[in-house]
């Protein structure tokens, strides 16, 4: 394989795209219903489901190459780090900004393509307007999160961001387009996902807590501390799971089938949440966080499953 094409793929932590597509598995499922209530067909909904998606994954592998040049250059990051593509050398920074210009420019071709799409017979253009500005605006986050001047990551702002797009912004902004219409009661499974989400960028930050301080970058974890971090963390699984049960049990009673693997889920979270309470060395993490981001992944499956059709 060609050394730059390996490079980036490394640079794309592909192992984070399950985890970034749960917000548009879980917009689908809680739309799925409205949209089979007036259209028997479902061609039009999968077309963009899938449009949405690619979306996602395409501005999920721009941040990781924004993380990857931005850790580089505000020098969270060191030749140590032969993780890092940019830092080690593997890629170049001018090479590294110039893909990022391009896989912005594509993702947003992709977000414009599924808005067009969703919104071609209806002819809402003021709502299709402010779905490209949503995106225009994930695109400007998912690069300002690590790189650029005085990025938000560095000061304890990227938890609220991954909230805000991988949460209300994903779950509901898919719900929108699929359906074409707008329920207040969405922001509960967003925030669902949106903590989830919280919760692996939190665990990701525990385990580079020392060397993130070092550095200089403030995430929420320095800011807090080691053990408060610790108490932020469980909070995130616990309001989580309650805007979860609260939107499938008490918003949506009986709506919902395959609960039962959607609560094992749930119960293995709370597990993890005690190693992590009982964990005081930084790197024993990254299992943890390989196992949440897959784990969360699969529950939004099966609440995709749920509605569309699917036995689980």
């Amino acid at each position: 394989m060609n050394g730059s094409i390996q490079a980036f793929l490394l640079a794309s932590r592909l192992r984070t795209l399950p985890l970034a597509s749960a917000c548009v598995m879980v917009g689908s499922a809680v739309a799925y219903p409205r949209v089979t209530a007036v259209n028997e067909s479902t061609g039009a909904f999968w077309r963009v489901f899938g449009m949405i998606l690619l979306t996602v994954l395409l501005l999920q592998i721009l941040s990781n190459w924004a993380n990857d040049l931005g850790d580089y250059e505000n020098g969270a990051d060191g030749a140590e780090r032969t993780d890092r593509m940019v830092a080690s050398g593997q890629l170049s920074t001018a090479v590294m900004k110039r893909a990022i210009v391009a896989l912005g420019a594509l993702a947003f071709c992709c977000g414009l393509a599924a808005v067009v799409v969703a919104f071609w017979e209806s002819s809402r253009l003021v709502e299709g307007i402010a779905m490209v500005g949503l995106g225009v605006l994930a695109i400007g986050a998912a690069y300002r999160y690590t790189a650029g001047h005085n990025p938000y990551g560095y000061r304890g702002l990227g938890d609220l961001m991954v909230l805000i797009f991988f949460g209300w912004v994903g779950v509901g902004g898919t719900a929108f387009l699929l359906s074409g219409k707008w329920d207040e009661t969405w922001l509960l499974p967003g925030t669902w996902t949106g903590l989830m989400s919280t919760a692996v960028l939190n665990l990701n930050n525990m385990r580079d807590f020392n060397r993130d301080a070092d550095a200089g970058k403030r995430t929420v974890v320095v800011a807090l501390g080691w053990h408060k971090a610790k108490v932020y963390h469980l909070l995130c699984f616990i309001l989580g799971w309650l805007a979860w049960w609260v939107f499938a049990l008490v918003i949506e009673p009986g709506q919902w089938r395959g609960m039962g693997w959607i609560a094992i889920i749930n119960a293995f979270h709370f597990v993890h949440t005690w190693r992590v309470w009982r964990c005081n060395e930084p790197a024993a993490l990254d299992p943890e966080l390989k196992r949440i981001a897959l784990s969360t992944s699969v529950a939004a499956f099966f609440i995709l499953l749920a509605q569309t059709g699917g036995t689980a």
